[in-house]
């Protein structure tokens, strides 16, 4: 395979040494919570974000004055967005279908598929306002059914106050209780069930590396959606497409934050050549580029290959968590790819679109996660749990014999009484020989 780098960026992953001092930060706030509680996620608070209101919960007075303050089209651009993400994930949970059959005469098997009771939903916050994130996990939460959805998110750093776009997102998308509380200690509080909440059953959304440092210790005590890490983003292009395009949704992406990928894997020389100085260009007009120009700067790859093949098998190792397909054939890696958070197919999509607005969701796997998981959907708040029911004699009988025998095979000797037990008591003297 011909693979070339026009420009490569340091290795996406954050360094052991930086790992290993985000691990024990995290550990240590968590281990303090557990053993302080709610004076603990206090005092987190007041460090981390100036915030030790008497009550972390807004009130519904609260939430209705926050919105009041909103301006109308703001709230009718929102609640268009939701219907969007609404509207998929109900197609999506209709795919999910409970089943029972009788898979032999007298033997019933089913499952069904149960959402979690509580969910704690996580919106973002600092620069920039996650207003988006409300819609995928909130919305998405109570469209798999979950009874109870707890939202968190950050006061606004500029105001000192609720943020009150995410506020009124958070509302409409069903938020049961709705707390301004970030961080680690957002994630410590609806894990452990400090200030008011109770103790959710699992813990969605995306966050810095130290939240996502959070939901991975406290995976076990409750169920986590992914890690998701900084933003990610692969522009896969050929001759039909242009820099202005391609830079345009490079640096679009990598103003997410100085640590964000931004890779252009492409077959034409011509185009690999022309984006550097289109680069140089676009930072010189985007209100952003101090974060834009940082990223592109340390992890900004262009990587040039010689066939639409070579493009396929580059992209699945890269794995990024979104995938954009600016080529004469978008449905060739639609078709081809299987390792991807999101695929945007076509010159008249881009990542931002799945980013706000178009409906599917935006929590997505990171760090090569997408080798073996999919993004957020309705589907990740829901069980699917099995269940059996032998109807007959006959059937507990010869699933018994069968069982009998398996369990001498392996010496599970308490098992197998279990099953001679039912061939003893439903079975005849011939069965039983």
């Amino acid at each position: 395979m011909s693979i070339k780098y026009i420009k490569q960026g340091m290795q996406a992953e954050e360094s052991a040494e930086n790992q290993a001092k985000t691990r024990q930060i995290v550990e240590g706030i968590l281990s303090d919570v557990q053993k302080n509680g709610d004076d603990e996620i206090r005092k987190l608070s007041q460090k981390f974000d100036n915030w030790n209101p008497e009550s972390f919960r807004l009130s519904d007075q609260e939430i209705q004055r926050i919105i009041a303050q909103i301006p109308e089209k703001t709230v009718e651009d929102i609640k268009w967005a939701q219907a969007q993400v609404r509207r998929f994930a109900q197609i999506q949970r209709s795919t999910l279908q409970d089943v029972e059959i009788e898979t032999i005469p007298g033997v019933v098997l089913g499952h069904k598929n149960i959402p979690v009771n509580c969910a704690g939903c996580y919106v973002p916050g600092g620069r920039y306002p996650m207003v988006a994130s409300a819609h995928m996990s909130v919305l998405t939460a109570k469209v798999a059914g979950v009874k109870k959805v707890i939202a968190c998110t950050p006061p606004d750093p500029k105001s000192g106050m609720p943020p009150a776009e995410t506020v009124a997102a958070m509302h409409f998308g069903g938020a049961d209780e709705i707390y301004i509380l970030g961080g680690i200690q957002a994630m410590a509080a609806m894990a452990y069930g400090c200030i008011g909440m109770d103790q959710v059953d699992m813990i969605v959304g995306p966050g810095n590396h130290f939240v996502a440092e959070a939901k991975r210790q406290l995976f076990g005590q409750v169920g986590i959606d992914l890690l998701a890490g900084p933003t990610e983003t692969l522009i896969i292009a050929d001759e039909t497409t242009d820099a202005e395009m391609v830079v345009t949704d490079l640096l679009g992406q990598a103003e997410h934050g100085p640590n964000s990928p931004a890779v252009l894997l492409t077959n034409s020389e011509e185009l690999a050549n022309q984006i550097e100085d289109e680069v140089v260009k676009q930072l010189a007009v985007l209100p952003t580029a101090d974060l834009a120009s940082v990223s592109w700067r340390d992890y900004g790859e262009i990587i040039l290959v010689d066939t639409i093949e070579e493009m396929v098998a580059v992209a699945d190792d890269i794995a990024s968590e979104h995938v954009q397909v600016n080529t004469a054939d978008p449905d060739y890696f639609l078709k081809n790819m299987t390792n991807y958070g999101a695929l945007f197919l076509g010159n008249r999509t881009n990542v931002a679109y799945g980013d706000k607005a178009i409906g599917t969701n935006h929590t997505l796997p990171t760090k090569k996660a997408a080798r073996f998981t999919g993004g957020l959907w309705v589907g990740k708040f829901i069980k699917t749990c099995t269940y059996q029911r032998v109807l007959t004699d006959e059937a507990s009988v010869l699933v018994g014999s069968y069982c009998s025998r398996l369990c001498e095979i392996e010496g599970f000797k308490g098992h197998q009484a279990q099953a001679d037990l039912r061939v003893r008591r439903y079975g005849s003297v011939e069965e039983l020989a």
